[in-house]
Protein backbone atom coordinates (compact mmCIF):
# COMPACT_ATOMS: atom_id res chain seq x y z
CA UNK A 1 0.00 0.00 0.00
CA UNK A 2 2.77 2.66 0.81
CA UNK A 3 4.54 2.96 -2.94
CA UNK A 4 7.18 4.86 -3.55
CA UNK A 5 5.47 7.75 -6.25
CA UNK A 6 5.00 11.41 -5.61
CA UNK A 7 0.98 10.75 -5.40
CA UNK A 8 1.51 7.97 -2.56
CA UNK A 9 3.09 10.71 -0.83
CA UNK A 10 0.53 12.90 -1.11
CA UNK A 11 -1.73 10.55 -0.22
CA UNK A 12 -0.30 9.57 2.97
CA UNK A 13 -0.07 13.34 4.01
CA UNK A 14 -3.64 13.82 3.57
CA UNK A 15 -4.40 11.18 5.35
CA UNK A 16 -2.15 12.83 8.51
CA UNK A 17 -3.87 16.07 7.71
CA UNK A 18 -7.23 14.29 8.20
CA UNK A 19 -5.98 11.81 10.61
CA UNK A 20 -5.48 15.44 12.73
CA UNK A 21 -8.82 16.61 12.47
CA UNK A 22 -10.94 13.55 12.88
CA UNK A 23 -8.87 11.22 14.85
CA UNK A 24 -11.82 11.49 17.63
CA UNK A 25 -14.21 10.40 15.11
CA UNK A 26 -12.47 6.82 14.50
CA UNK A 27 -12.69 3.54 16.45
CA UNK A 28 -10.10 3.33 18.99
CA UNK A 29 -9.08 0.00 16.66
CA UNK A 30 -8.58 2.38 13.81
CA UNK A 31 -7.12 5.02 15.58
CA UNK A 32 -4.66 2.05 16.73
CA UNK A 33 -4.25 0.42 13.20
CA UNK A 34 -3.52 4.24 11.14
CA UNK A 35 -1.27 5.55 14.18
CA UNK A 36 1.05 2.19 13.89
CA UNK A 37 0.53 2.45 10.04
CA UNK A 38 1.30 5.83 9.17
CA UNK A 39 3.04 7.30 12.45
CA UNK A 40 5.20 4.37 13.50
CA UNK A 41 5.78 2.90 9.96
CA UNK A 42 4.67 -0.75 11.33
CA UNK A 43 4.25 -3.21 8.02
CA UNK A 44 0.67 -4.89 7.22
CA UNK A 45 2.15 -8.14 8.72
CA UNK A 46 3.43 -6.35 11.84
CA UNK A 47 0.01 -5.10 12.32
CA UNK A 48 -1.48 -8.27 11.25
CA UNK A 49 0.68 -10.28 14.11
CA UNK A 50 -0.03 -7.28 16.81
CA UNK A 51 -4.01 -7.58 16.65
CA UNK A 52 -3.35 -11.77 15.74
CA UNK A 53 -5.25 -10.75 12.41
CA UNK A 54 -4.63 -11.46 8.53
CA UNK A 55 -2.81 -9.17 6.85
CA UNK A 56 -5.90 -8.69 4.22
CA UNK A 57 -8.30 -7.59 7.69
CA UNK A 58 -5.25 -4.90 8.45
CA UNK A 59 -5.52 -3.95 5.02
CA UNK A 60 -9.41 -4.18 4.80
CA UNK A 61 -9.06 -2.13 8.33
CA UNK A 62 -6.57 0.86 6.88
CA UNK A 63 -8.93 1.12 3.59
CA UNK A 64 -12.33 1.62 5.60
CA UNK A 65 -10.76 4.09 8.08
CA UNK A 66 -9.04 6.34 5.31
CA UNK A 67 -12.63 5.93 4.09
CA UNK A 68 -14.12 7.12 6.93
CA UNK A 69 -11.71 10.51 7.25
CA UNK A 70 -12.38 11.00 3.50
CA UNK A 71 -16.31 11.13 4.90
CA UNK A 72 -16.07 13.21 7.46
CA UNK A 73 -13.57 16.01 5.49
CA UNK A 74 -16.44 15.73 2.95
CA UNK A 75 -19.08 16.62 4.84
CA UNK A 76 -17.44 18.92 7.49
CA UNK A 77 -14.82 20.45 5.50
CA UNK A 78 -12.31 21.18 8.44
CA UNK A 79 -8.84 20.91 6.24
CA UNK A 80 -10.16 22.28 3.36
CA UNK A 81 -11.36 25.32 5.19
CA UNK A 82 -7.80 24.92 7.60
CA UNK A 83 -5.75 25.19 4.42
CA UNK A 84 -7.52 28.05 2.90
CA UNK A 85 -7.01 29.77 5.85
CA UNK A 86 -3.32 29.08 5.86
CA UNK A 87 -3.37 30.12 2.26
CA UNK A 88 -4.81 33.92 3.20
CA UNK A 89 -2.33 33.92 5.97
CA UNK A 90 0.36 33.38 4.00
CA UNK A 91 -0.87 36.17 1.39
CA UNK A 92 -1.32 38.57 4.54
CA UNK A 93 2.11 37.66 6.15
CA UNK A 94 3.49 38.60 2.21
CA UNK A 95 1.61 41.44 2.17
CA UNK A 96 2.62 42.82 5.42
CA UNK A 97 6.34 42.21 5.03
CA UNK A 98 5.84 44.15 0.86
CA UNK A 99 3.66 47.15 2.28
CA UNK A 100 4.54 47.64 6.21
CA UNK A 101 7.75 49.90 6.50
CA UNK A 102 7.64 50.58 10.29
CA UNK A 103 9.64 47.49 11.79
CA UNK A 104 7.80 47.69 14.63
CA UNK A 105 4.13 48.02 12.93
CA UNK A 106 5.41 45.42 11.05
CA UNK A 107 7.09 43.24 14.04
CA UNK A 108 3.28 43.36 15.46
CA UNK A 109 1.05 42.33 12.66
CA UNK A 110 3.51 39.72 11.95
CA UNK A 111 3.66 38.12 15.73
CA UNK A 112 -0.72 38.87 15.29
CA UNK A 113 -0.12 36.58 11.92
CA UNK A 114 1.35 34.06 14.15
CA UNK A 115 -0.72 33.83 16.81
CA UNK A 116 -3.37 33.37 14.37
CA UNK A 117 -1.14 30.48 12.86
CA UNK A 118 -1.64 29.04 16.58
CA UNK A 119 -4.86 29.47 17.26
CA UNK A 120 -5.45 27.36 14.10
CA UNK A 121 -2.73 24.99 15.60
CA UNK A 122 0.10 25.12 12.41
CA UNK A 123 2.12 27.83 13.52
CA UNK A 124 5.23 28.18 11.30
CA UNK A 125 7.55 27.84 15.01
CA UNK A 126 5.79 25.40 17.48
CA UNK A 127 2.26 24.18 17.66
CA UNK A 128 3.25 21.53 15.49
CA UNK A 129 0.63 18.58 15.19
CA UNK A 130 1.74 15.41 16.12
CA UNK A 131 2.24 14.26 12.98
CA UNK A 132 3.83 17.52 11.05
CA UNK A 133 7.67 15.38 11.27
CA UNK A 134 5.90 13.29 7.98
CA UNK A 135 4.63 16.23 6.15
CA UNK A 136 8.29 17.33 6.29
Amino acid sequence: MKENEPDALARTTRINLLFDFYESLLTEKQRTILTYYYHDDFSLGEIASEFGISRQAVYDNIKRAEGALESYEEKLSLLEKHERLMRLADKLEQDVNAIVTNEWDKRSLIEAIGQFRAAEGTAKEGGESSWQHLKA
